[in-house]
């Protein structure tokens, strides 16, 4: 089992397998991809940090991008997953923008769990926040998951000033839809310190406000990420907050980070990525295993969003959040 020097345990991997995105979110890539064409992880080079990854304990493998489902070759990543012996849960974060075509083969290959990015459920704002007029496509492809067995959460920035209409219309959605809506505190990256100063809001009030109203916080799984979940017995889905500046959010991390070109990343804002790349690409699943336990020995404790450090990411399509 992976173990960090802090005694935490790391059941869970977020694999970046491009940071291409075809979306323009105000708070990630306003202005659209900029990068050069790389040459991200092939499959068999996945195929060995899954591997490598089960064998130390891993249970549940997150696909992330980028927008994940821009790779040809999706669903065989999927199944890579899915097939390897350890993993019982595969997960994938999306803008959905795709979805409603590939949730079945998605679903076939061992997709269990789908995370949508999806900032409003109006088509304005959802166009201005996401820069594209899609918000019907990425409702039938939440539809299509769901069709397929697939359990689905819904991703939701908060952002001033539209927090409240935010938590109004996602609140009504759910009293039919039996999804989990979180919302997510907006996190400061290099490329967006000034957005992030004026559109940066608390999801405490928020999280006081629903409890209140009666909604009570779940138990939270092994494998779960960092999400406070609450439920209501008269709502099909549910509601939860990740709220990274709250001052215990790292004490209960689970998770490790690999980017798109097999770069270990031990924080979503660590000062740099230890190259992994060697080993991934001679399909040396020891040496992966010894380079990542040797590597856990400098995890910080916490992450220091709150005095403005960011470390090397410049946005979040860098590393899939």
């Amino acid at each position: 089992m992976l173990q960090d020097s802090f005694g935490r345990r790391f059941y869970y991997l977020r694999l970046s397998i491009t940071d291409v995105c075809n979306f323009r979110c105000q708070y990630c890539l306003p202005d659209g991809y900029q990068g050069e064409a790389q040459q991200f992880l092939s499959l068999n080079e996945i195929s060995t940090l899954v591997n490598a990854f089960a064998q130390m304990g891993t249970a549940k493998i997150r696909i992330t991008g980028g927008e994940p489902t821009l790779r040809r070759d999706i669903t065989d990543v999927i199944g890579v997953c899915a097939n390897a012996q350890g993993i019982s849960k595969v997960a994938m974060t999306t803008h959905a923008g795709r979805l409603a075509k590939l949730a079945r083969p998605l679903a076939k290959a061992g997709l269990g769990q789908v995370n949508i990015s999806l900032d409003s459920l109006d088509p304005g704002q959802f166009a201005l926040l996401s820069g594209h007029d899609k918000l019907a496509a990425v409702l039938d492809g939440i539809e299509a998951a769901l069709l397929e067995g697939v359990n689905v959460k819904v991703n939701t920035v908060l952002l001033r000033p539209f927090a409240k209409e935010q938590l109004r219309d996602f609140t009504a959605w759910l009293k039919e839809m039996p999804v989990t809506v979180r919302f997510i505190e907006l996190m400061e990256t290099g490329q967006h310190k000034t957005f992030f100063k004026s559109h940066h809001i608390s999801a405490q009030p928020y999280l006081a406000q629903l409890k209140a109203q009666g909604w009570t916080p779940i138990e939270r799984s092994k494998d779960a990420g960092p999400a406070i979940e609450l439920a209501h017995p008269d709502y099909a889905g549910r509601l939860g907050f990740i709220m990274p500046y709250s001052s215990d959010f790292c004490d209960s991390c689970n998770r490790l980070r690999i980017t798109a070109l097999g770069k270990l990343h031990l924080c979503l804002f660590a000062d740099q990525g230890l190259d992994l790349r060697d080993a991934l690409q001679s399909g040396d699943v020891a040496a992966v295993k010894a380079f990542v336990t040797d590597s856990l020995a400098d995890k910080k404790v916490s992450h220091y969003l709150q005095e403005g450090i960011t470390g090397i990411t410049r946005n979040l399509s860098m590393l899939g959040g």
